[in-house]
């Protein structure tokens, strides 16, 4: 006896499976006040998050920004794009910038793409926004 099976709710649970969400968690953390945001990023920072990335970043009116990227998970040259583009940003409107809490793979890249002089960068939160008084 056959049974109705829904082939599209089917290989829908298929992808799903073998293709991990794509995501980027965004997240203030309590040192965040009036002049500093410092924000904890989670996941990829790739081409398929940029997008929403630079939308919810660039507008923050924190003088001194820090991201904190010791829960990115993998960094590809779109995300590193728009770190620099977030930093020239910031840079032009009189604001700060800085990395912290690099992973090996994102200290890698960043490496690479020779970035690691121009984009300040810290080993903690705690250095970062200490370098910002």
């Amino acid at each position: 006896m056959l049974q109705n099976v829904n082939v599209s709710a089917l290989a829908s649970d298929v992808v799903s499976l073998l293709m991990p969400s794509i995501h980027l968690d965004m997240e203030r953390l309590p040192e965040s006040n009036a002049n500093h945001a410092v924000l904890r990023l989670q996941g990829k920072l790739s081409l398929e998050t940029v997008h929403n990335f630079i939308q919810t970043v660039r507008p923050d009116p924190a003088d001194h920004l820090i991201l904190d990227l010791s829960g990115i998970t993998f960094l590809d040259s779109a995300g590193t794009g728009a770190l620099v583009q977030l930093f020239v940003h910031r840079r032009n409107k009189g604001q700060t910038f800085a990395l912290a809490g690099l992973t090996t793979q994102s200290n890698a890249v960043l490496q690479v793409a020779g970035l690691t002089k121009l984009l300040p960068n810290y080993a903690s939160n705690r250095e970062a926004l200490a370098a910002q008084k």
